[in-house]
């Protein structure tokens, strides 16, 4: 079966702001996820220019009250409205917080935050590996515990922000925590971010009948972003000879958030649901990872991986 391509004008050298240009987001709510740095602040910047009320839902309040004070003072009139959450993807009891404080529709979701490349294996307090634990069980338990909230919106966007990355490993169902095999920064990496596409095919399967759309986006190669903190010289440095993975292009912040202000708000990809986006198109399907700098893993979309990733990070969230 082919797949259909999403009608668009847009590509890796666009913006978020020209992506948004024209979009019309008054009355609209929308969270994004660690908006105090990167991409996030640009998609928050976007989706409030064009008058949705966005909650940057961040783990350091003051960083995002920082940001949310610059973002006003440059935002030009009838914007949308700023407000600063508490988040902290690693922390159970901050993502039930959060929901638990959610009154109301929520029409957009951006999954945003993550954390990249651990130098040791590194837990979080209920013992799971840190990497899967941010990237994708924190943002999972986010959107399960919103669905009420975006169902009764009547045609939410859930968006979740992968990575190329997501071809250094299918996720391990065996060993999701590094408990048997050797821990390593990348193939972590790569778990997470495949589970990102997985819950976005899990989403769009489950949520349909609520009108609720869910795609996964590989935002670019952005240099100014804080995703690599915790990686040393020596990773960067070797990147390409030991992950096998050549480096795409480099973007810009501004062009970086582009594909997920297009999922988030565009009319272009009304509908579509379930896919994986890179430079505002669905990707095509690549076969190995040597030299990839494009495309998305078979195993990333496959519907009988993401109805047991499903089910298994439901277990983990109980």
């Amino acid at each position: 079966m082919s797949v259909p391509q999403t009608p668009h004008t847009f590509g890796a050298s666009t913006t978020a702001a020209e992506v948004i240009d024209g979009v019309d987001l008054h009355g609209r709510r929308a969270v994004v996820t660690g908006a105090s740095s990167g991409i996030g602040v640009e998609t928050a910047r976007a989706l409030a220019v064009a008058g949705a009320d966005v909650t940057l839902a961040v783990r350091d309040t003051d960083a995002g009250a920082r940001v949310a004070a610059r973002l006003e003072a440059e935002l030009p009139p009838k914007s949308g409205q700023l407000t600063v959450g508490r988040l902290d993807l690693a922390d159970r009891s901050t993502v039930e917080a959060f929901v638990s404080a959610w009154h109301g529709p929520l029409h957009i979701l951006v999954g945003n935050a993550g954390v990249m490349a651990f130098p040791e294996l590194t837990r979080t307090s209920d013992g799971r590996e840190m990497q899967f634990a941010v990237n994708h069980l924190g943002h999972f338990a986010l959107a399960v515990g919103l669905h009420s909230a975006l169902a009764a919106a009547d045609g939410a966007r859930v968006v979740s922000v992968s990575s190329i990355g997501h071809l250094f490993s299918p996720v391990v169902f065996d060993d999701l925590d590094y408990r048997f095999r050797p821990y390593d920064p990348w193939t972590s990496y790569g778990q997470s971010k495949t589970a990102n596409i997985l819950f976005a095919v899990g989403a769009a399967e489950r949520w349909a009948d609520d009108g609720i759309t869910a795609n996964a986006l590989m935002p670019g190669n952005i240099a100014d972003t804080s995703l690599a903190r915790h990686m040393v010289p020596e990773q960067l440095a070797g990147f390409i000879e030991t992950t096998g993975l050549a480096l795409p292009p480099q973007k810009t912040v501004e062009q970086g958030a582009a594909t997920s202000v297009l999922l988030a708000a565009s009319p272009t990809v009304e509908g579509i649901t379930g896919r994986y986006f890179e430079d505002c198109a669905q990707a095509e399907p690549v076969t190995e990872r040597a030299g990839a700098i494009a495309g998305v893993a078979p195993y990333a979309l496959d519907r009988e991986n993401a109805d047991r990733l499903w089910n298994v990070s439901e277990a983990l969230a109980r």
